[in-house]
């Protein structure tokens, strides 16, 4: 547009059968400034906008004369308007003859932004043209405005879904990517100065920067906002930008856009390359601090998650005893796993101990209703609790009724699954109390596999618990304990995933490590709960002190 408000550097197609008509239009529009191709039919003017439809440049608008040998006016603008890519190219009708009320509606029914008789005014003339395109102009701004708020609001679902940095980050840099339609990389520096980064779906997975790269980024993020906060957009020049980021191996300067926290930290760091890109509008530049701001707010809970699974997977880990830190157990053999719930899901309270109570050996495996740091926490009440009470008492019922009270008293508002087995490797006897758990299954040498009869309440709830079931191993037997996490699937019932278990252990090769780890190929991947198990064998050859 020119200082006088006239458009310039805009295409017209003219469509007139007419020569001198065709000259007469075209001659007032080239002295206005336009570009002009010009027509005699309605095939030439679709054959001409195919091709230039191919090399991506679509006239800004048409001129229609209504009667066309071949097809009318209204019929050539209903078929631009049909096809998807021509539908926003606006359309002027034209007529010598003086035209009836209806087809001059018929003409803007079919999406036509204007009808002018001719021989008219050059400046009526280009008066319809100037207003055809600012009219498309506005429409097509707007629905690129609505089509980059619709991006912007999926990109934002899709960031407030994420279920770790790494997934948050990726998110936010893919909807970065689509927004402005051309690479970009996110970063969170967490408080430990952990960065985690986000690279766009189409980046090359090979050649990624490395970690000095990545020590770079971290030490820039932390110079450019040290004593800032709010939103900051800045440029970076490439010798101080890393290369690969964007592209692999190529160096570019960075835009970045910053999120701050009061206190000057980064949560957020939204990266695009500016060499060879076009400046963004400031209404790109609002929606990008826009998805920025809406990383940093969703990166918080998720670095703190972060935190609290740090300290619980270490709190599991120390309190449980790896396989080699097990006490000496009389008469058994023993294997124990335990993994916890995968990356993105939150940590809970499984557990397994194994105890010598004289010449008998307590097990037993249990859950912590619910997923958190409490969880963990109340699992290790628990089993330090139970270590306490077998010194003075054995019985797994009576056990179990203990720590009932326990959580009623110190936790009202948690529950939890607990299987108790007391086995006297001498003898075989084992006696079973199972507190809402998987009960344990028994493997015979015979290639049999049966779950033990033995039920009862949670834990937590103050209902009476049954005397245990007895039953005598057999030395051949093995038996195993485990938690729900193995198995439970989401909208699979229990009885069937339990069913599934059964027939994976009878199909384990012999000994307890291969069955633990047959069990957990079969079952234990991307879990959303932690896995504990326990197998027993009683030993060969162990006699008794009493005898």
């Amino acid at each position: 547009m020119d200082v006088n408000g006239k458009l310039t550097d805009t295409t017209v197609l003219v469509v007139d059968d007419e020569p001198a008509s065709r000259y007469a239009i075209g001659t007032v529009l080239r002295r206005a400034g336009h570009e002009v191709v010009a027509v005699a039919s309605g095939q030439e003017a679709l054959g001409e906008l195919d091709v230039r439809l191919r090399k991506g440049a679509l006239p800004d608008v048409a001129l229609i004369d209504v009667r066309l040998p071949d097809m009318s006016g209204f019929e050539l603008c209903r078929r631009l308007k049909d096809r998807p890519h021509m539908a926003g190219l606006p359309v002027v009708h034209f007529s010598a003859l003086p035209a009836a009320p209806a087809d001059r509606c018929a003409g803007l029914d079919m999406g036509a932004e204007a009808y002018l008789t001719v021989p008219a005014e050059p400046a009526d003339i280009e008066a319809a043209v100037r207003a055809a395109v600012r009219a498309a102009r506005l429409r097509a701004d707007d629905q690129a405005l609505v089509r980059r708020l619709r991006l912007l609001s999926e990109s934002i679902v899709t960031i407030q879904s994420a279920r770790s940095p790494q997934e948050l980050t990726d998110a936010a840099a893919d909807g970065a990517a689509r927004l402005l339609g051309c690479p970009a990389a996110v970063f969170v520096l967490d408080q430990n100065d952990e960065l985690y980064r986000g690279l766009y779906r189409e980046r090359s997975s090979l050649a990624l920067p490395d970690e000095g790269a990545h020590r770079d980024v971290a030490g820039l993020l932390r110079r450019l906002t040290r004593g800032q906060s709010g939103v900051q957009i800045t440029t970076v020049p490439a010798p101080l930008w890393p290369a690969g980021f964007f592209r692999p191996g190529v160096q570019h300067d960075a835009r970045l856009t910053l999120v701050l926290t009061q206190d000057g930290k980064v949560p957020v760091c939204l990266a695009t390359p500016t060499r060879g890109q076009r400046r963004i509008s400031p209404e790109n530049e609002a929606l990008l601090a826009q998805l920025a701001q809406a990383t940093a707010l969703a990166a918080e809970p998720l670095l703190k998650y972060q935190v609290e699974r740090h300290v619980a997977l270490t709190l599991q880990h120390s309190f449980l005893p790896r396989p080699h830190q097990l006490p000496e157990l009389p008469g058994v053999d023993i294997a124990v796993r335990y993994e916890p719930a995968s990356q993105e899901t939150e940590i809970g309270g499984d557990f397994y101990s194994a105890l010598r109570v004289g010449d008998q050996v307590l097990t037993a495996v249990g859950d912590v209703v619910g997923h958190s740091l409490e969880a963990a926490t109340v699992m290790v009440e628990l089993r330090h609790a139970l270590r306490a009470y077998c010194l003075a008492e054995n019985d797994p019922a009576v056990l179990a009724e203990r720590l009932d009270q326990l959580l009623q008293h110190y936790h009202a508002e948690v529950t939890a699954t607990l299987c108790l087995a007391l086995i006297d490797p001498a003898s075989g006897r084992t006696r079973i109390a199972n507190a809402g758990h998987i009960p344990p299954l028994i493997l015979g040498d015979d290639g049999g596999a049966e779950y033990v009869k033995a039920a009862g309440p949670l834990l937590g709830v103050g209902l009476p618990h049954p005397p245990p079931t007895e039953l005598v191993l057999a030395p051949s037997d093995r038996l195993l304990m485990v938690t729900d996490g193995l198995i439970e699937t989401r909208g699979v019932d229990i009885a069937v995933s339990m069913e599934q278990l059964r027939a994976a252990a009878v199909g384990a090769l012999p000994g307890l490590d291969a069955l633990c780890d047959t069990l957990l190929a079969c079952f234990g991947r991307d879990r959303e709960d932690d896995v504990a198990l326990l197998a027993l064998r009683r030993s060969n050859g162990f006699q008794s002190r009493r005898n």
